[in-house]
């Protein structure tokens, strides 16, 4: 497991060629695969995010005991080039990718470890946050419900975790049928 935990501001500066966003949408499968390909994006890593355990795996990520009281969530950690694609577009993205009415679980996914959650580390980031939620809910004609919490440290997956669609293309896109992620996707977003 390889932990991060420093992130840049979203704003571009001259000499800023990628930041880091910490995002959570579900599976981590579909939300690595739906944004590693946006213009702008150098990398997208699986991984967990905002639970007390240290060094998470796919095993206990999501248990919770007295020494650990809060379950990580399924995150992605999207390294991209902000004069390239904008944070405040980002997040249009991330959010037009997922089911931001839904803070249960995401699709078939249910539970705390699949809820969608946006990670902040500034005061910018926060505006930009809300904004975009703003923005997307006044589309949708409804308040959405996902949580902007501060940026935890970071947890990779495990290998076979990362960029899973391509390296089982034919499970990946069965599970992702199977859930109903883009039917759902199309219902809420109308696309």
């Amino acid at each position: 497991m390889i932990a991060t935990s420093a992130y840049a501001a979203p704003a571009a500066t001259s000499t800023e060629t990628s930041v880091k966003a910490i995002l959570a949408g579900g599976c981590f499968w579909c939300l690595q695969h739906d944004l590693k390909n946006l213009a702008g994006v150098s990398k997208v890593t699986s991984g967990y995010a905002g639970g007390s355990r240290a060094n998470p795996t796919y095993k206990n990520y999501h248990d919770t005991d007295a020494a650990n009281p809060t379950p990580h969530i399924e995150v992605v950690e999207v390294t991209y080039n902000p004069a390239k694609i904008a944070y405040p577009k980002l997040l249009e993205a991330f959010l037009q990718n997922i089911d931001p009415t839904d803070n249960e679980g995401q699709f078939c996914d249910r539970g705390m470890a699949y809820r969608p959650a946006i990670f902040v580390s500034t005061e910018a980031e926060k505006t930009a946050a809300k904004q975009a939620l703003a923005e997307a809910g006044k589309k949708l004609n409804q308040q959405l419900k996902i949580d902007v919490l501060p940026t935890p440290t970071f947890w990779a997956a495990e290998d076979y975790h990362q960029n899973y669609a391509e390296k089982n293309p034919a499970r990946y896109n069965y599970y992702r049928w199977q859930c109903g992620r883009d039917a759902k996707v199309k219902e809420v977003w109308g696309k």
